[in-house]
């Protein structure tokens, strides 16, 4: 039995079948021709013959399951224990051939200045690209004292294949700033629950903390070994990522680098434009860890449309609690 443990209690649980179940008929509708329209004309007996037909069978605990998620008690319990799959059913998706060169917003609407991104901000960053529903990190990183610092190009391994590939390294005024995806490549979690620890909050204090800023034992010890100054840890099973080192995994259980996102900086505007995306596929679709050569591993997934020319950064919140 599965269980997630939030500061509100236990609350969540799923068996390990109903996980098996939900990742089973996720994929299936996603990749496997499920019809919304019939889904919203026929009710639950269309979704109960999909199922059927499309996974490795219901039988009346998983039919049981299943109706529940459909009234909408089941979704959130599961939602709240795998936020990467909060959407049943997906969204409608445009034909998309090649990543957009998108430039960076600020709420404003104006174009995003590098200078102004503030350096080892706790406060957690994220634009949508290439697709409407995947969202990355941006990120200015600095050193212990706070000061910007040059992020070198480096090789990536894939821990699942041993396979590499190269991270740019940074860009902007101090060659300081990165962005990755903000799905964790182990099970999916969505921010709040994986972000960005910088300096002051890479401390013992952390063991203790509250949820979703809480450190492992282990996270720690690797962070200090890889002399990291900060990290991107994921609060739901502890995957733990260097943002220094194109977000290559310092602890499991994730087997997956966070896939980069290509930036290009505008030295004579200060502009950040998105570029495309490096690494594996962003998940599930990149769930053989094979780095990617061909950009249709992202930009074939059902996380909705392109972006476009233009993506806003929002600042979603500080998740420390001092």
């Amino acid at each position: 039995m599965l269980s997630f443990h939030s500061k509100k209690g236990d609350k969540k649980v799923l068996s390990p079948d109903e996980f098996h179940f939900i990742r089973e008929l996720t994929f299936a509708i996603r990749n496997k021709g499920f019809d919304p329209k019939e889904f919203v004309k026929k009710g639950d007996s269309y979704l109960f013959n999909f199922a059927e037909k499309n996974t490795s069978g219901i039988d009346e605990k998983r039919r049981n399951f299943l109706k529940a998620m459909v009234i909408g008690v089941g979704v959130v319990t599961v939602a709240g224990i795998i936020p990467g799959l909060r959407v049943l059913v997906p969204p409608n998706v445009s034909a998309v051939s090649s990543f957009p060169k998108s430039v960076l917003l600020n709420s404003s609407g104006s174009p995003l200045k590098a200078s102004s991104i503030s350096v080892n901000s706790p406060i957690i960053m994220l634009f949508n690209y290439p697709l409407s529903g995947e969202p990355n990190f941006l990120l200015n990183l600095g050193d212990s004292s706070g000061k910007p610092v040059e992020v070198p190009s480096s090789t990536v391994t894939v821990p699942q294949t041993g396979d590499k590939y190269t991270f740019p390294g940074g860009v902007g005024p101090n060659k300081s700033i990165v962005a990755y995806s903000a799905i964790c490549q182990h099970l999916g979690c969505k921010p709040p629950f994986i972000h960005f620890y910088p300096p002051k909050y890479l401390t013992p204090a952390q063991l203790t903390a509250p949820e979703p800023d809480t450190l492992t034992a282990e996270a720690l010890a690797s962070a200090k070994s890889a002399k990291a100054p900060a990290i991107i840890h994921c609060d739901c099973h502890g995957s733990t990522y260097d943002p220094y080192h194109g977000a290559q995994p310092l602890t499991g259980p994730t087997v997956r680098p966070l896939p980069t996102v290509l930036l290009e900086w505008d030295s004579s505007t200060d502009y950040l434009y998105a570029l495309g995306s490096l690494g594996v596929g962003i998940y599930p679709e990149g769930a053989n860890g094979v780095p990617s050569k061909n950009p249709t591993v992202d930009l074939s997934s059902n996380f909705g449309s392109s972006v476009g020319d233009k993506t806003e950064v929002k600042e979603a919140e500080n998740p420390f609690s001092s």
